[in-house]
């Protein structure tokens, strides 16, 4: 497995994990607009470790390349609601407002990655 793959892989079992260890700061995350937010960042959790369980097997990873640019794609909204709440606190320093918006254009390589892994598979 390549070792972007393996990367991508490991984070998104890493991310998954902490969404039921610490779901509060992704509860933050999730746009107002939705409802339920324990359930969807448990939801999240949940399709994330599926997504590094998938890629990090070569007769899935097609599947788990697929699977791992959509959920980056579809949790796109929640970055940016991230970004807008840090943006507007006056609490958050300017090291962290710089770090969330800096981490936005991330999702495009991750997104490249893991579409990457789908094609690269057996």
């Amino acid at each position: 497995m390549d070792r972007d793959v393996k990367a991508l892989a490991a984070l998104l079992a890493v991310a998954g994990v902490a969404h039921f260890v610490k779901p509060e700061p992704f509860e933050q995350m999730v746009p107002r607009a939705l409802p339920r937010r324990r359930e969807l960042v448990h939801a999240s959790g949940v399709v994330e470790v599926a997504c590094a369980a998938l890629l990090a097997h070569h007769r899935t990873r097609r599947a788990g390349g697929l699977a791992a640019a959509g959920l980056l794609v579809g949790v796109f909204p929640a970055n940016l609601q991230m970004t807008a709440d840090v943006l507007r606190s006056r609490r958050a320093s300017p090291v962290l407002k710089a770090g969330v918006v800096g981490r936005l254009p991330l999702q495009v390589p991750l997104v490249r990655t893991a579409l990457k892994a789908s094609r690269g598979a057996r």
